[in-house]
């Protein structure tokens, strides 16, 4: 009975994922949801509550796991700033270069320029990925392994903004790139890995003393 509840939970936020990458968080309705899932309203708002139990479920359900996996490559106090680097990239582009609709969703809603209760709630939850890898670049400066003058803010920018061109705007990126960065194929086996080897190279070369 659990496993049919848990089931049909994830079915509906894997509809209601799509639905909101399309239309954006003000263009969806949990009426649209609830009948591309094939399930009443009344099923829905048990679940989830409201539209924004249902968008907030999405994260909680895409970033919960993916958070912890981070937060114990930062806090291994047995290797060093430079291994945690390369772990942390690693498995933040396998994360990152899947789930095409969660992060068109997500940047959607995280790019409006007015806040508001709910972006606030985002920024919270995608901060503490930053805030791992923020972490790795002070420890790494404060030890003398990397470079005492590291612009530590403008890095993040420059990791996470990389990440964002290729993934929210792939009809621009796969012109660039050369192949379609929403081919899973592709993903695998071009973007992934050059992708991965890029931002290691990048971060060495402006990271070393």
């Amino acid at each position: 009975m659990e496993k049919e509840k848990t089931d049909k939970k994830d079915h509906i936020l894997d509809v209601a994922e799509r639905i909101f990458a399309e239309f954006g968080y003000d263009g969806a309705s949990t009426r649209a949801i609830s009948g591309e899932a094939g399930v009443n309203m009344a099923m829905l708002n048990y679940y989830f509550g409201s539209k924004e139990g249902v968008f907030l479920a999405i994260f909680e359900r895409r970033i919960a796991l993916f958070q912890q996996v981070l937060a114990e490559i930062g806090d291994d106090a047995s290797i060093s700033p430079w291994e945690k680097l390369d772990k942390y990239i690693e498995s933040y582009v396998e994360k990152v270069v899947n789930n095409n609709c969660f992060h068109i969703m997500l940047h959607r809603e995280i790019s409006k320029t007015k806040k508001s209760e709910l972006t606030d709630k985002i920024t919270a939850i995608v901060m503490k990925n930053v805030t791992v890898f923020q972490g790795i670049i002070a420890d790494g400066v404060k030890s003398g392994e990397f470079k005492k003058d590291t612009d530590q803010e403008l890095l993040v920018a420059t990791v996470f903004g990389t990440k964002n061109y290729i993934i929210n705007t792939p009809h621009i990126s796969s012109v660039v790139l050369g192949y379609d960065v929403l081919d899973g194929e592709a993903q695998e086996d071009k973007l992934k890995p050059r992708l991965k080897k890029y931002l290691k190279n990048l971060l060495k070369a402006y990271l070393q003393n």
